[in-house]
């Protein structure tokens, strides 16, 4: 006798499994309007709700929600799939029952629209039958043209269907530490050749008298007007003016 596992009060042991055969003759009987078919293939796809579910377990106190929420997705991806596309039910279900997860958590939260929707699906689906027919891994260029849409517009769509990934989900751990995604992402502003041009430019400042670097530094630091910094130092917008322009000049003479 098969292992008991129970989740959201289903008994997994007792779920019945389907072939591709089996599916694909299931489906074209749906699509015929037989309700029993329907309601037997929905109930052979619960596990597939359930291992989606469980990604959530950890964001809400109530699993079963989530569960019912998914056999919402489950139930419009059986009605609206058609066998004629040549993909796999899975590979359509899976974003559509996400989605529907998704959009009850969000709660509010600007919803993907429908022609988003269909986009992204329709790239899934053609994604799988260039890689079944010619391709071992189908690029988003490849995807796009064989779509006959801008590339951009693929990847917004598809983008707008992904899971968002928290930066403090662990990507890495052990006994001893743990490494979050937000520890693997580099910050372009502390490279080292930023802080190379950085350590330049101080020099470079360094090298000017007080008059050029005070003007410089209120002017490109400070944000500062020429008229502003002629009243604070005193002197004409005319002299500023010529002041920072031999600074500049000597900035870029240092720094090459």
């Amino acid at each position: 006798m098969s292992k008991k596992v129970t989740i959201c009060g289903v008994d997994t042991s007792v779920l019945p499994k389907l072939s591709q055969d089996e599916q694909t003759k299931l489906l074209k009987q749906i699509a015929q309007g037989d309700s029993a078919a329907r309601n037997y293939f929905i109930n052979c796809n619960l596990r597939l709700v359930l291992s989606l579910a469980q990604r959530y377990a950890h964001k809400v106190e109530n699993l079963d929600d989530i569960f019912q929420i998914g056999c919402v997705g489950l139930i419009k991806a059986t009605d609206n799939f058609s066998v004629d596309v040549g993909v796999r039910f899975s590979t359509y279900a899976v974003p559509m029952i996400l989605g529907e997860i998704r959009r009850y958590l969000r709660e509010g939260s600007i919803r993907v629209s429908r022609g988003v929707r269909d986009v992204a699906y329709q790239a899934l689906q053609t994604r799988e039958r260039l890689e079944s027919e010619c391709v071992d891994e189908a690029s988003i260029n490849m995807i796009a043209d064989e779509m006959h849409l801008p590339v951009y517009k693929v990847l917004y769509c598809l983008d707008a269907i992904t899971e968002p990934i928290s930066l403090s989900e662990a990507v890495y751990s052990d006994e001893d530490d743990s490494l979050s995604l937000q520890d693997s992402i580099a910050d372009a502003k502390c490279s080292e050749s930023v802080w190379a041009e950085n350590i330049s430019l101080t020099d470079a400042l360094n090298a000017l008298d007080d008059k050029e670097k005070n003007i410089v530094m209120k002017r490109y630091f400070e944000g500062k007007t020429q008229n502003e910094v002629s009243k604070e130092i005193g002197l004409s917008q005319a002299q500023v003016s010529r002041i920072e322009k031999n600074a500049i000049d000597a900035l870029r003479h240092e720094m090459l």
